[in-house]
């Protein structure tokens, strides 16, 4: 499979269309809708200045929607309130370290919000990255990338990456009931190998917390 799971066939066509516009435009109609694309993406579909000129005009068509400087998204609908549904903040970090290949982790607060245990969703998103620091505006929001060690980076599992980085935010000796009730649910829904290293990098305190919960 090529390009966003194209076939081959899909990519020649699209390559030997007659202009960058439709190029780009044939890309974004075969994608589902709200898939993101980045400026880097459309880089063989004709020139740097082409490429922006095009995306610029099909802005305008509302066939794309610029979502932050060289971020771009197939508008999604939704049904039910008929109007524009935006990607994620998270969705887009993930796309911004795909295009740079790094990793990332959410910090604490975004955590605890992706984990149920907070409902405040937090304005500006932070990440930490082995990647280029830096702070990336979505209208009136903000993801921020911070550097870190390659440790923190190093959580094998989707669930006890969250929950390590969770309970560093609240702190040691803080955990209310509910909130260790909910972590615990959630400990037992990771793969016990991923979980089982995780342990081996988490905080003293953090890691006898898994490990008695995983067997309870």
């Amino acid at each position: 499979m090529g390009t966003f799971g194209y076939n081959k066939f899909e990519i020649d066509y699209i390559y030997y269309m007659d202009s960058t516009d439709n190029r780009i435009e044939a890309l974004i109609n075969a994608a589902q809708e709200g898939t993101i694309f980045l400026t880097r993406d459309f880089s063989d579909l004709g020139s740097a200045g082409a490429v922006s000129v095009s995306l610029h005009r099909l802005c305008k068509r509302n066939a794309i929607t610029r979502l932050a400087r060289g971020i771009y998204a197939k508008p999604e609908i939704s049904k039910l309130l008929n109007k524009e549904v935006r990607p994620s903040l998270d969705k887009i970090a993930k796309a911004i370290a795909r295009r740079d290949k790094a990793r990332i982790h959410p910090t604490g607060s975004y955590a605890l919000y992706q984990l149920g245990l907070s409902t405040q969703i937090p304005l500006n998103v932070v990440y930490y990255t082995d990647g280029k620091a830096r702070k990336v505006k979505v209208n009136d929001r903000t993801i921020q990338f911070k550097k870190t060690t390659p440790k923190k980076l190093s959580y094998r599992g989707e669930l006890s990456r969250l929950i390590i980085l969770a309970m560093s935010e609240i702190g040691k000796g803080k955990l209310k009931e509910e909130e260790e009730r909910r972590l615990k649910e959630l400990i037992k829904k990771e793969d016990i190998v991923k979980l089982k290293h995780d342990i081996q990098l988490a905080p003293q305190w953090i890691a006898e917390f898994l490990a008695k919960a995983s067997q309870e």
